[in-house]
């Protein structure tokens, strides 16, 4: 594995590990992660002949603090000009929680031309419920969500340990996170629609729930795939939010067999 590192354009220095040869796999955790959660899924892809980017996102890992580019959209820049760097194309791209709304957001201002397939891993598209939408964040809304966020920080993400060789992994290289910092990126998170972004997109998605998943309905899943051109959906047992780390060998099938059936 080589850890490499890139200056985005407006001067955060970016740390991602570059693994593998092949049809280039991009990864994408959540809100205050870090990259080594993607351990199990590393280790399977690369094994199976793919080349696997994994990025800490500004503000979390081990890549830059800023108080800079606290929106999704500058995120989701940040993958661009990743992809740029590297002169990626073909791209199956991965995230987990804000992680695919950072895929939705490179969608949303870039397109899907690179992209070959997305997983997104227990991401709602709209996470304050409304008339429209029954499958937001806990009982957020748009009265309530600004004094309730806290509640985010508050809900314990996992349902099961996750495998012993990633928590070690993660324990081993955590940083601290600044949430008082990073509110305003949390905030821009909560109040995103992508459910527009996800009709247009041409490339299959495959939209990954669990049956503890401890923020909305895992029913959203069906709803995107029947909104996606090219969707379908899984939900898998016995796993809360983290469930690449908390089901590995059932998420790595899972994540296998599509991008297999999608060649």
């Amino acid at each position: 594995m080589t850890t490499k590192n890139f200056i985005t354009s407006d001067d955060i220095n970016l740390i991602y590990d570059d693994q593998g040869e092949g049809q280039p796999v991009l990864l994408l955790t959540g809100y205050a992660g870090c990259k080594e959660i993607w351990n199990s899924q590393v280790k399977f892809l690369v094994k199976q002949g793919y080349r696997v980017i994994n990025l800490d996102r500004r503000n979390h890992g081990q890549s830059g603090v800023s108080k800079k580019g606290l929106r999704i959209s500058r995120h989701g820049k940040d993958v661009a000009e990743l992809i740029d760097r590297l002169d990626l194309n073909d791209i199956i791209m991965i995230g987990n929680s804000m992680g695919a709304s950072v895929i939705w957001a490179y969608c949303s201002l870039f397109g899907d031309e690179k992209i070959s397939k997305i997983i997104d891993v227990d991401q709602s598209p709209k996470m304050l419920s409304d008339d429209s939408w029954n499958y937001g964040i806990l009982d957020f809304n748009w009265n309530n969500f600004y004094f309730k966020l806290d509640d985010i920080y508050n809900t314990h993400t996992t349902y099961r340990h996750i495998d012993n060789d990633t928590f070690s992994l993660v324990k081993s290289v955590q940083h601290p996170f600044d949430h008082k910092l990073n509110r305003p990126l949390l905030l821009d998170h909560v109040v995103q629609d992508w459910r527009d972004v996800i009709r247009g997109i041409d490339v299959p998605s495959l939209f990954v729930s669990s049956d503890h998943t401890p923020f909305w309905n895992n029913e959203y899943v069906i709803k995107l795939a029947e909104l996606a051109k090219k969707g379908t959906y899984k939900i898998i047992k016995n796993a809360g939010h983290i469930i690449m780390a908390e089901q590995p060998d059932e998420f790595n099938k899972i994540m296998l067999d599509f991008l297999i059936s999608n060649m």
